[in-house]
C-alpha cells in the first residue's frame, strides 16, 4: 500500500503544483486521470523520489520514502513521460548496461534477466536493433522492460499511450495489465479510456488537488440519471453553454453531439447512458466553475 497524507509542493517561482494530496493507493492498477498540467507528472515524480515535497508524508507500506528514498529506488520501476535513451545502442546492449546500474553484477544473473524481458515485452526479435530505429509504442515497451527490471514492488507509468497507434496502445495496455496483478503500478494518463479499460480504483486530479476518488463503476454509478444528450448545430453551441451545464461536446456528420448535466430531462434532451468520460468531463468543469466563482 502506498500512502499519501497532505502532500504539496510549490516551485521556486511561487507555482503550487499540489495541494494536500491525500491518496491510498492499493496492490494493482491505479488511474490518476488529469488534464495536461494538473499537476500529475510532479506528483509522480514526488513519488519516485526526485524532488522532495514542500509539504505532506509519503509511505510504501512500513517505507517513509522522503527519509528513506535510496531503498524505495531499489523497489521501483519508472517510465517517465519524456524516457531519453542512448540512440544508437541496441535494446539489449541498453537493458543490460540498466540491469547493472541497477545492482545486478553477475554476467550469467543479468543475461537471464536481460533475455526474459525482452521476451515478456515482445521484443526480442529487434534485440540487436538500435533504439533510433524503434516505433513509439516499442520505445514504450523497451521502457516498461527497463522499469522492470529487479522485480520492483512499485511502478509508476507517466502518459504511456500518448502518441501510440491503437494496435500498439492496446499491446501496452495488456503488458500492463500482466504486471498489475502482483505490485502496485501508478498509470497516470490524461486518457479516459486507459483508466476505463485497466484500473480498479483512480482519482482525478486538477489544479493539483485530488477532485475525485474511487472505483471507475461506483463513479459512473454516480451520475446516472443526471447526464443528458443532444444534437445540435454548430452555431447553436454557444447558446446551449449559457443556458445548461455542457460538460463535453464532440462533432459528428457535421453537427455537435451535447453532454450536459441536469438533475431532470431538459426539453429536446435524450438520456444517455453515463460513462467514466462524463465522469471526468463534469469533474473537470465544477473544477473550473469552482476556480471561476472564487476569483469573481
Amino acid at each position: 500500500m502506498l500512502e499519501l497524507s497532505g502532500v504539496s509542493h510549490t516551485y521556486p517561482n511561487g507555482t503550487r503544483a499540489l495541494q494536500d494530496v491525500s491518496l491510498s493507493i492499493p496492490r494493482g492498477m491505479y488511474g490518476l486521470l488529469g488534464p495536461n498540467g494538473a499537476g500529475k507528472s510532479t506528483l509522480m515524480r514526488t513519488i519516485a523520489t526526485l524532488q522532495a515535497p514542500t509539504e505532506g508524508s509519503i509511505k510504501f507500506g512500513d517505507l517513509d520514502i522522503l527519509a528513506d528514498p535510496e531503498t524505495l529506488r531499489k523497489k521501483l520501476g519508472y517510465l517517465p513521460q519524456d524516457f531519453g535513451v542512448y540512440p544508437r545502442v541496441s535494446a539489449y546492449q541498453m537493458l543490460d548496461h540498466m540491469a547493472v546500474l541497477k545492482g545486478i553484477s553477475g554476467k550469467g544473473e543479468r543475461k537471464a534477466v536481460v533475455e526474459t524481458l525482452l521476451n515478456q515485452t515482445n521484443l526480442w526479435a529487434v534485440r540487436g536493433k538500435s533504439i533510433a530505429g524503434f516505433s513509439g509504442g516499442m520505445r514504450q515497451r523497451f521502457g516498461i522492460a527497463q522499469a522492470l527490471i529487479g522485480n520492483p514492488e512499485l511502478i509508476i507509468v507517466d502518459e504511456p499511450t500518448a502518441g501510440l497507434d491503437p494496435e500498439e496502445r492496446n499491446r501496452f495496455l495488456n503488458l500492463l495489465a500482466d504486471i498489475g496483478e502482483n505490485v502496485v503500478v501508478i498509470l497516470s494518463t490524461h486518457i479516459v479510456d486507459d483508466v476505463a479499460d485497466l484500473c480498479p480504483r483512480m482519482a482525478v486530479l486538477a489544479e493539483g488537488k485530488v477532485q475525485l476518488e474511487g472505483a471507475p463503476k461506483d463513479l459512473i454509478e454516480s451520475t446516472k440519471g443526471s447526464v443528458w444528450q443532444k444534437t445540435i448545430q454548430r452555431e447553436e453551441l454557444d447558446a446551449h453553454r449559457d443556458k445548461y451545464q455542457v460538460i463535453s461536446s464532440r462533432l459528428f456528420a457535421g453537427n455537435v453531439i451535447i453532454h450536459i448535466m441536469a438533475d431532470k430531462k431538459p426539453t429536446g434532451f435524450s438520456s444517455v447512458e453515463a460513462g467514466l468520460e462524463d465522469v471526468y468531463f463534469t469533474t473537470l468543469a465544477q473544477t473550473r466553475s469552482a476556480d471561476a466563482l472564487a476569483a469573481a
